[in-house]
This record gives C-alpha cells, sequence and structure tokens, in this order.
C-alpha cells in the first residue's frame, strides 16, 4: 500500500480480533516508529512492545481511556528521554508512523495518551523502564474485530487556508 493510501485508510481500532500479531510485524511497525522526524536527530525513543496478556492487562488497568488494550494482542508503549526538549514532539512523531505502518500493514491500531496522563510513571515502573523516560504514548495493535470505515473528518475546505486567514 503506498504512503496516501495508508494515511487515508487509517483510523483508531478499539476491538481487535483474538489473532496473534506476528513477531515480524510488530518489529516493522516499530522500526517505521524509530525512522521518524526527530529534532536535530536527538532520536530520544525507546519502545516497549509488549505481547503478554497479564502485562498488557496491568498496563489497560492503569489508564484512564485505554481498557481496550487489555483484550488488543499487542501494544507498544512509546518512551522518550524527558531531558531533550522536543521528547514529545519526536514521541508524537514516531506514534503517528507506526499507526500510519499498522494499516498499511492491514492491521488496526490506536494511540492512548501517556506523557500528561497521572498513570505515566506506573506504565514506566510496571515495563522496568528507566526513570529519565517518561511514557508518550501507547499504541494497541490487532487485527481489527470489524470492518467498520474511519469516523467522518472535517472537509479539507473547512481546515485550510492559502496565504492568510
Amino acid at each position: 500500500m503506498d504512503a496516501i493510501a495508508a494515511l487515508k485508510k487509517r483510523r483508531s481500532v478499539r476491538k481487535y480480533a483474538p489473532r496473534a500479531v506476528p513477531r515480524e510485524l510488530v518489529e516493522e511497525i516499530v522500526d517505521c516508529g524509530r525512522l521518524a522526524a526527530t529534532a536535530n536527530n536527538k532520536q530520544p525513543w525507546l519502545f516497549i512492545a509488549v505481547t503478554d496478556g497479564e502485562t498488557r492487562e496491568r498496563v489497560a488497568a492503569l489508564t484512564d481511556y485505554g481498557k481496550f488494550i487489555a483484550e488488543a494482542p499487542a501494544c507498544i508503549a512509546v518512551f522518550c528521554k524527558h531531558a531533550e526538549k522536543y521528547y514529545l514532539e519526536d514521541g508524537s512523531a514516531a506514534t503517528q508512523n507506526m499507526l500510519v505502518a499498522a494499516a498499511a500493514l492491514g492491521l488496526g491500531s490506536c494511540w492512548v495518551a501517556g506523557d500528561k496522563k497521572a498513570y505515566a510513571p506506573e506504565v514506566r515502573a510496571l515495563l522496568g523502564v528507566p526513570q529519565e523516560f517518561t511514557l508518550v504514548s501507547l499504541v494497541s495493535l490487532g487485527y481489527p474485530a470489524d470492518s467498520r470505515g474511519r469516523a467522518s473528518k472535517r472537509l479539507l475546505a473547512e481546515v485550510m487556508r492559502w496565504e492568510r486567514y
């Protein structure tokens, strides 16, 4: 699938089929994340792939809007070194790359917030990540349980202007 098609196909998926995601696909998705744009090429990220059911359940229980992570076959926790000035932008770029990569590979995904959430330190501790890192996002991964299309989006004419407002 080309990049434009993957971008236009991508949607947030919160219900997954009970089917494991092959390790190679998880690695391919994380590889796309690590290739994201990054300020001054700092690459402050660390990715933790979580496929163990009990651990996913514990992560999901900590979140406020990510309870579905427990049912997803995989979750990628995106951490960045918080001492880097643009850690949030870098981690967000990596997250978006992974969402698009998942769509291109026929998988569903959903971005769950991390950076400003009270549970971020608990997720970091649960996954054994050093304190120099902060949680930027959690990305659930799996084969969608249904074939619903993407949610409606605002029209281009509503959100774009040329030269000035």
